[in-house]
């Protein structure tokens, strides 16, 4: 059965989130027949036991970054309040792009129940020398 595009999938929240909140942000922006292939945030959010669950249920990795590489990255919807809470303007947009190899966003970020996710589309890698071709860069 063919699918649809691979995405990775940036993910900002706040302490009282829990994977439930992730869960059903995800899902809220997943578009038809995509594929999430990686959840991806700050590093200091990664080791988080709400993202841990949710990464287990939708049965993806996670990735983290430090907040001085995201801060690196263009994103269209920047957060002064982000910005001053964790040292980046963007956690969600920035970690999907990040973590697609540099694909092109597809979902701007969208907030729910203290949790922002955002998804980029995976660009595939041109040194494909292995044979899973879902883990994101």
């Amino acid at each position: 059965m063919p699918h649809g595009d691979d995405l990775c999938i940036g993910v900002g929240f706040t302490s009282s989130a829990t994977a439930k909140d992730i869960v059903a942000a995800v899902n809220a922006v997943l578009q038809e027949r995509a594929r999430i292939v990686v959840l991806a945030t700050a590093t200091g959010k990664a080791a988080s036991a709400a993202l841990l669950a949710a990464a287990d249920e939708l049965n993806v990795p996670i990735v983290g970054f430090e907040p001085d590489v995201l801060g690196r990255v263009q994103v269209p919807s920047p957060s002064t309040r982000v910005e001053h809470a964790i040292g980046t303007a963007s956690v969600a947009e920035a970690a999907a792009i990040l973590a697609s190899g540099g694909g092109p966003l597809l979902v701007a970020k969208t907030a729910r129940d203290g949790v922002t996710v955002a998804a980029a589309r995976k660009v595939p890698s041109s040194l494909n020398n292995s044979d899973d071709e879902t883990e994101c860069e």
